[in-house]
């Protein structure tokens, strides 16, 4: 029977406790939202939404074809000027979604005969970039300068290292400033994804690669979603303008990708400009985070200091974390659950999103929902 073994991948998950189902949610739900990545709370900001709202009237409702036909617009144009300006970069490349962006950037900048070096906490998207690319990939410890240092000693040609900026498991930073000092030894490439570093780390939400001061470095490239801190969707390469370039002539996902629809290109300019007038914003969702950790790990939990938005809570088990996440659900509190394979070591956790717009009194709520209903 054609599929048959999908029936036996069913049942093995089941068995496992990993099986995934999709809840469709409400316009208003009256959730407590720590599961989202709204950091700055902007994804129904009216000057964001007046944003969409207004591209998709003045553009239509969608980009009609890839970039490089019909696909481009002034609006497109304008944010790739300004996303590359504030974050301090000479060019910048808006993509579909982050996935597509770290897809173009791995496999373009990892040619035949080339190294790549990517950190064992890498995203799913940097992963699968480094599959797809022609260059050979060597996967080393987390956050690990000198497992990095000692890879690339044992190749000769060009070679790039790969990193997220803030991993999104346990919301822990990459050592941004060694990584680029062993690269720079060797002549190697830096390629970063700042998914949940722009908007929360650097002045004013520049990023992670701007806080590190390595900003508009000719050596370094880096991705970032717009459907995180900027409230919207889709995804963008940040870096020296001849990599851009190479980018828009090679990249896949660039070249026969249709492009952001319009309406998202207008709500994450909207945002970038809200973020420029208030860069307060960024500090917030900081102290959001070190507040929550503060106090679960007072109340006895096992949480993960967080680097930027993201305070990670040790559960038991797979099975366990599900059901202290549904019942956290059914007591108000939205919280993710994250759990083999989404896990690189294995460890199931609740994972919670500070947002600059939660409140003592959320915060104070979101702690005692987690411990009412720890296992």
């Amino acid at each position: 029977m054609a599929f048959g073994w999908i029936d036996e991948q069913a049942r093995l998950r089941r068995r496992a406790g990993l099986v995934r189902t999709l809840r469709p949610r409400p316009a208003d739900s009256p959730l407590l939202d720590l599961a989202s990545n709204d950091y700055l709370g902007l994804a129904r900001h009216p000057e964001v939404t007046e944003g969409a709202a207004r591209a998709a009237r003045t553009w239509g409702g969608g980009s009609t074809g890839s970039r490089l036909v019909t696909g481009t617009t002034e609006l497109h144009s304008e944010l790739e000027r300004e996303l590359a300006e504030y974050c301090g970069y000479e060019a910048a490349l808006v993509f579909s979604s982050g996935y597509a962006a770290n897809l173009a950037a791995v496999t373009a900048l990892a040619p035949h005969g080339s190294l790549i070096v990517s950190d064992a906490g890498n995203h799913a998207s940097l992963i699968d970039g480094c599959r797809l690319a022609r260059g050979t990939t060597q996967v080393v410890g987390h956050a690990d300068p000198d497992a990095v240092r000692k890879a690339l000693q044992t190749h000769e040609g060009p070679a790039v290292v790969v990193s997220d900026t803030v991993f999104s498991v346990d919301g822990d930073a990459a050592p941004l400033a060694a990584l680029a000092g062993a690269c720079r030894e060797h002549g190697a490439g830096l390629l970063v994804d700042d998914a949940h570093g722009l908007g929360v780390l650097g002045d004013g939400g520049r990023g992670a690669p701007h806080a590190a001061g390595l900003a508009g470095a000719d050596d370094v490239v880096v991705t970032v979603t717009l459907s995180k801190s900027l409230g919207s969707q889709g995804g963008a390469v940040l870096g020296p303008t001849r990599v851009i370039d190479h980018l828009v002539n090679a990249a896949r996902t660039f070249i026969f990708d249709t492009g952001l629809a319009p309406a998202a290109a207008g709500a994450a300019l909207a945002a970038l400009r809200l973020l420029r007038r208030e860069p307060e914003r960024a500090a917030r969702a900081r102290e959001v985070a070190a507040e929550l950790h503060a106090r679960l790990t007072a109340a006895g939990h096992e949480a993960v200091r967080p680097d930027a938005a993201v305070v990670s809570v040790r559960a038991p088990s797979p099975d366990q974390a599900v059901r202290w996440a549904a019942d956290c659900r059914a007591e108000g509190l939205a919280v993710g659950c994250f759990r083999p394979p989404s896990v690189p070591d294995g460890i199931s956790r609740l994972r919670l999103t500070a947002r600059a717009d939660l409140s003592e009194a959320q915060i104070e709520r979101a702690v005692r929902v987690i411990g009412e209903t720890r296992p």
